[in-house]
């Protein structure tokens, strides 16, 4: 028997179906004879199917409405429609409604060996090109985290090494590489992915508020701790704490972070009891660490501490043959997210991804595939679908006062940094308050989320 082909006959007169089923066995296919509809649509319920012969002048329910029940039930089954010369007509309507192909009565066995030797290799071809697909997607992606470059697969090897030891880890690249995809790898591959995994982004949180944040505070320590709450440490206890822009810790944080990684125990605010942790510590940074080290901003035996192990994530730009695969992994994510069915990407849409220098790195390429699906109609990925694509006259005028041309200039920072408010004002060489300040003056927001 053909295990890969399995044929199910489906016809009201006795005769056709003994004939068929006996040439079809005599042909080494697996089949099946139902004598009307409701069988077939038993039959098709009860087992999969990978090719239907199905008569279309039956008494009560026709070949058309087994057709359309059919292919509701199980759309990749191939339905083959068997019909006499008046129904030719007929024959044709029922392909409109998802039949490969029809067959007239009397109809020559030799024609119908080669149309079902056809769609049995087809049908091969098809599951070959999906498991080839699957082993592709297993030797490319490691958790989530897409890429077939050198520099990636060093990524994934290094993960896979580091991952079920106790070493800290630092996590180095540009805003948008996915330096957490990386921490996040490293703890379910680790002996504590049944424990929490805790992620704080130290650049979103002043400096008064992320030392409480990450060793708690006691009821009273301070104007407004009306109960005792425990930090991130102890949340993380057993598990993983990611410390993400570890570069923008003060001084004074620095110091009660150095303490903890020393002696694996610290004190809430207030607090006077010590409190004993075993936590693993990974940490990122978009920043040169050793040069703050050098200008006195980030204490050495920190640094030291911190950066036990180093996986560095390159640009975007350095790895472009990485676009393609990664362009594809966000198709598939929001096509299922948003319940759309887009297959492709045009080759010249993909070929000013590739030009594009992303500055935003990964992020900023996953937020124009989810932009591209929402606003997009059909089944292709368009130029005009991009958001650099755009011809935007406002934009190509000369800004005339020096207020327009700050608006313009901190408003096209901000989008090369994904809204990252540390970085941004790093790179502007202001502070976050006074960014803030800024943003509110120009009315400034996130096209990426108000879209």
């Amino acid at each position: 028997m053909r295990e890969d082909a399995k044929i199910l006959i489906v016809d009201d007169e006795p005769l056709i179906r003994l004939s068929l089923t006996e040439w079809l066995k005599e042909e080494n296919y697996l089949t099946h004879a139902v004598e009307d509809g409701p069988g077939a649509l038993a039959a098709v319920q009860r087992e999969p199917w990978d090719i239907v012969l199905l008569d279309l002048k039956m008494p009560g329910m026709d070949g058309v409405d087994v057709l359309k029940e059919v292919k509701k039930l199980a759309p990749e089954i191939t339905v083959i429609m068997m019909t006499a010369y008046a129904s030719v007509a007929s024959s044709v309507q029922a392909m409109k409604e998802g039949a490969y192909d029809y067959i007239v009565k009397p109809f020559d066995v030799q024609e119908l060996t080669v149309l079902l030797k056809r769609i049995v290799e087809h049908k091969q071809l098809v599951s070959e090109n999906i498991l080839l697909r699957k082993r592709l997607t297993e030797q490319y992606e490691y958790e989530n985290i897409v890429g077939k470059s050198a520099p990636m697969q060093s990524v994934f090897e290094l993960i896979g090494t580091v991952a079920d030891t106790s070493a800290t880890v630092l996590i180095t690249g540009e805003t948008g590489t996915g330096k957490e995809l990386v921490a996040r790898a490293i703890h379910t591959n680790s002996s504590r992915r049944y424990s929490p995994f805790i992620a704080v982004s130290c650049s979103a949180l002043p400096d008064t508020l992320l030392e409480s944040e990450l060793f708690g505070y006691e009821k009273g320590a301070f104007t407004g701790a009306e109960r005792t709450k425990k930090g991130r440490f102890e949340l993380a206890h057993s598990g993983t704490l990611f410390l993400d822009e570890i570069g923008d810790i003060n001084m004074k944080t620095q110091v009660k972070l150095l303490r903890v990684l020393q002696e694996r125990s610290f004190r809430r605010l207030g607090g006077s009891e010590l409190i004993e942790v075993d936590v693993r510590l990974i940490t990122a940074t978009n920043r040169d660490l050793m040069k703050m080290v050098e200008q006195g901003t980030f204490r050495s035996d920190l640094y030291y501490r911190l950066n036990v192990v180093n996986i560095h994530l390159p640009p975007l730009r350095e790895r472009r043959e990485d676009i393609p695969l990664l362009v594809s992994h966000f198709l598939a994510k929001y096509n299922l997210e948003f319940n759309k069915k887009f297959e492709r990407v045009r080759s010249d849409a993909l070929n000013m991804m590739l030009d594009y220098q992303w500055a935003g790195n990964v992020r900023e390429l996953e937020n124009v595939i989810e932009r591209a699906v929402v606003i997009g109609q059909g089944t292709e990925i368009a130029p005009e679908h991009l958001p650099f694509c755009r011809t935007d006259v406002e934009a190509g005028a000369e800004p005339r006062t020096l207020e327009e041309m700050e608006r313009r200039h901190i408003e096209k920072m901000l989008a090369q940094n994904q809204w990252n408010i540390a970085g941004t004002a790093r790179i502007l060489g202001i502070d976050r308050t006074t960014l803030h300040k800024k943003i509110k003056k120009y009315d400034l927001r996130d096209s990426a989320r108000t879209e």
